[in-house]
């Protein structure tokens, strides 16, 4: 006999059957929350998180309530940071951390607000959108930094770090996120294998080819496995921490220490390190590899850039004295 339920009877005898339990009861609510997480990088979070910080302390020594902010309120904070000298891609990052924290809680920030985002638009005028950028460490300055690194267990580190980091045209958060097991030695060099990245989301993964160098003392497979050999560690974080004494931590590494390891060791190269940080690595391999002539596509390949525009800008910064108009001379 065929089954004469329509599905709203269905969903009405369901509805009336005894035993029901709350959605948050089910077992599939916890992977919910972590997937709800995920959609948010850690530093994304860490990021907002200290923005709305910064809201609610300006807030509360404004004698305002952070809880339901009004745009009004918002765009006024915001022009504080700009008169204050904060960058605008800071106010931007500050706006959306305002508005995803009330979101969070139930109160949503209208970003669209014509006030707010003229607000916005006047500061983006007025500060500019173009960030500052570091100097790209160079053929020349990154053989000098690694050299500079010395032979202490902390040194090999970093200079496996550093090495592995330009060979690789790393970014900052890609390089701290190498695990052992995502370094695979070849008679050709290492294949290191990133899982997940700005611009990789969805976690497709990207294997960069490195390969021996002619000079062992700047080549980034030796590097890395004289650290591991030194190190001892064989599985879990590539990059830990040393201290003082020589003993490896546990923790991997975060991409702040990147750019402290390059100013250190760019000082002690004798080269300023206020003109260095953790992206002069990846824009260093970048401007070598323009200035010797590889090829736009292969340079994607090894960075991962996913846009042919922002790969073109790095390679038009590195060949701006290529054929320049100004070579014709002094009159």
């Amino acid at each position: 006999m065929p089954n004469t339920t329509t599905p709203s009877a269905e969903l009405a005898l369901q509805t009336a059957a005894p035993e029901m339990v709350a959605v948050s009861d089910l077992p599939e609510w916890a992977s919910a929350g972590r997937y709800y997480e995920a959609a948010k990088s850690e530093n994304t979070r860490a990021a907002y998180a200290v923005a709305w910080r910064m809201f609610v302390r300006w807030c509360a020594a404004s004698r305002v309530s952070a809880s339901d902010a009004a745009p009004e309120l918002v765009a006024t904070y915001l022009a504080g940071l700009a008169d204050a000298g904060r960058k605008f891609s800071t106010i931007a990052v500050a706006l959306a951390g305002i508005a995803y924290t009330l979101g969070e809680s139930g109160h949503r920030l209208d970003t669209r607000h014509p006030g707010l985002s003229r607000v916005m638009s006047g500061i983006r005028r007025e500060v500019g959108v173009r960030p500052a950028k570091k100097t790209a460490l160079v053929g020349g300055d990154i053989v000098t930094i690694l050299k500079a690194c010395g032979d202490t267990l902390g040194g090999k580190r970093d200079r496996a770090l550093l090495a592995l980091g330009w060979c690789g045209a790393f970014r900052r958060s890609e390089l701290v996120a190498l695990d052992v097991s995502d370094i695979a030695f070849t008679e050709d060099g290492i294949v290191a294998t990133v899982r997940r990245s700005k611009t990789d989301q969805g976690g497709e993964g990207l294997s960069k080819a490195i390969p021996y160098a002619s000079n062992p003392k700047v080549c980034a497979v030796r590097a890395v496995r004289a650290w591991l050999d030194a190190s001892g560690v064989v599985s879990g974080p590539l990059f830990r921490a040393v201290d003082q004494v020589g003993r490896v931590g546990v923790e991997r590494l975060g991409g702040h220490v990147v750019c402290r390891i390059v100013k250190l060791h760019a000082a002690k190269g004798g080269r300023d390190p206020k003109a260095f940080g953790g992206h002069s690595l990846r824009s260093g391999f970048i401007t070598t590899a323009a200035k010797k002539g590889k090829a736009l596509d292969a340079i994607m390949r090894q960075t991962g850039h996913k846009s042919h525009a922002v790969a073109m800008g790095y390679i038009q910064a590195a060949s701006l004295f290529d054929d320049s108009a100004a070579a014709v001379g002094l009159l």
